[in-house]
C-alpha cells in the first residue's frame, strides 16, 4: 500500500513528459529560423492576407487599407510586433472610406487580436501610430469569416494539423499534474498512517 502513492506519481509524470513530446511534435518543423517566430507562420493559411513587415519610428504613423469582400461577416485583424520589447506600444485607429470609426485599440503586448463586425463590403483604412520611445516593426493579418473558414472545418488543414496535438497535450498535462497530486497525497496519508502505527507500537 506504500507503494502505491508514488506508482501513481511516477504515472502522472510520464503523463507530462507525453504531454510535451506531443507539444513538441505539433509545432511544424520547417518553420522559417528568425529572431522573432511570426504568428502567421504558426496558423499557415489561416489569413487571407498578411502584410510585409512595417517599420516605424516613434511618434509617427503608418497607413494600411484592406477591402473586404463578403457582407454582415466578422473580420478578425491582428498586429505582432516583431522583436518586441517591455514599452512598445502602438495605437490603431479604423475607419471605413467614408470616415465611419470602427474603433480605437491600442496594443501594449507583442500580438494584439480583434474582431469587428462589417455590416457589407468596405474598405478599410488602419492609422497606426508608435507610441512607444524605439522603432517598431511589425506585420498585420487579416482574415473574413474566421469561423467558417477551411482552415477550421478541414481536419486536413495546416492549423488543424497543429491545433488538435496541443489540445490533446493539454488535456494530457491537466490530467498528469491531476494525477501527480493524487499520488503525492496518497503518499504522505501513507507515511502518517506508518509513523501513527510506529507510534502505537
Amino acid at each position: 500500500m506504500n507503494k502505491l502513492g508514488p506508482i501513481i506519481a511516477f504515472v502522472g509524470f510520464i503523463m507530462i513528459f507525453v504531454s510535451l513530446i506531443v507539444a513538441i511534435s505539433a509545432v511544424p518543423s520547417n518553420l522559417p529560423e528568425s529572431d522573432s517566430l511570426l504568428i502567421s507562420s504558426l496558423f499557415e493559411g489561416m489569413f487571407d492576407d498578411i502584410s510585409e513587415p512595417f517599420q516605424i519610428l516613434p511618434g509617427n504613423m503608418v497607413y494600411t487599407s484592406y477591402s473586404t469582400y463578403i457582407s454582415d461577416v466578422p473580420l478578425l485583424w491582428g498586429i505582432q510586433i516583431i522583436d518586441y520589447q517591455n514599452g512598445d506600444k502602438l495605437s490603431v485607429s479604423i475607419e471605413n472610406i467614408f470616415g465611419d470609426s470602427y474603433g480605437t485599440y491600442v496594443q501594449s503586448d507583442s500580438v494584439l487580436f480583434e474582431r469587428i463586425s462589417v455590416q457589407q463590403s468596405d474598405t478599410l483604412n488602419f492609422e497606426i501610430e508608435n507610441l512607444g520611445s524605439r522603432e517598431i516593426n511589425f506585420v498585420i493579418m487579416f482574415a473574413e469569416d474566421p469561423e467558417n473558414s477551411d482552415t477550421f472545418s478541414n481536419p486536413d488543414s495546416p492549423v488543424m494539423d497543429m491545433v488538435v496535438p496541443l489540445m490533446v497535450s493539454g488535456f494530457l498535462l491537466i490530467l498528469g499534474i491531476i494525477v501527480v497530486l493524487i499520488g503525492i497525497i496518497i503518499t504522505l496519508i501513507g507515511i502518517k498512517n506508518n509513523f501513527k502505527n510506529k507510534r502505537n507500537y
